[in-house]
């Protein structure tokens, strides 16, 4: 077994995915910006790909189709239960509205939590990710983020790349036990550098999500869940 990294031109995805599956190629990773390019090409979808708009892993099954899925969000779900979080009645504050948020969604829902706040700078997309949902999920620009017990907060904003940090209030951490950001490096996100220094408990970056979002398109090619702590350790130890 090979496990590569292609590097496709930004207007020939389609072309390349091809050409891999012509020398054989059986499943792949896809990441930014291809990842809606990727649901487009699909010909059949899993429900979290459908509610994502976006797949990160691609097969092709047996009867020669290809086969989309999104394991971001089963991802994040995986590396919140290895933190210890407790998701089962949790309040989750989501902040941002692009497709990094709207591949959690479903997944948080599903291992229990009790609502979800989508928080954004533009509120009506928030409120177009939330209407794909059922009441337990609302939406609001930042400033008419509601005054609850927010348990969790997960940063899905590309604010870290920039060196900022997403306009939230300091009174939405008064209950936080745990603030989250998707985006991982040698150094802490501005994001979580500020949750630490407001009393934040626990705070965690996204390179945990990263190799549970791995680990479980490897479960969907080869049937076998792989370990993640020791990848983890690893890719830890890569970038100190």
């Amino acid at each position: 077994m090979q496990y590569e990294a292609i590097l496709a031109p930004l207007d020939g995805f389609a072309d390349t995915w091809q050409c891999f599956v012509e020398d054989g190629g059986r499943g792949g990773n896809v990441t930014v910006p291809f990842k809606e390019q990727a649901f487009a090409l699909c010909q059949n979808l899993s429900v979290r790909a459908a509610q994502a708009g976006a797949v990160n892993t691609l097969y092709v099954n047996e009867q020669g189709e290809l086969c989309g899925d999104n394991t971001d969000g089963i991802g994040l779900v995986a590396d919140l239960l290895r933190l210890d979080a407790l998701l089962d009645g949790a309040n989750v504050l989501v902040l941002g509205a692009g497709g990094a948020s709207r591949g959690v969604i479903g997944p948080l829902l599903d291992a229990g939590v009790a609502t979800i706040h989508i928080a954004n700078r533009t509120a009506e997309k928030a409120k177009l990710i939330a209407a794909m949902f059922d009441t337990r999920v609302s939406s609001s620009g930042y400033s008419d983020i509601p005054k609850q017990r927010w348990h969790i907060i997960i940063n899905a904003t590309s604010s870290g790349l920039s060196a900022e940090r997403p306009p939230l209030h300091e009174q939405h951490l008064e209950y936080c036990q745990l603030a989250y950001d998707m985006l991982y490096g040698k150094q802490p996100t501005p994001f979580l550098t500020w949750c630490d220094k407001s009393g934040v408990p626990q705070v965690a970056d996204g390179l945990g999500m990263l190799v549970s979002q791995a680990a479980a398109a490897f479960a969907i090619w080869r049937g076998v869940a792989p370990q993640v702590e020791p990848v983890l350790e690893e890719l830890r130890s890569a970038l100190a």
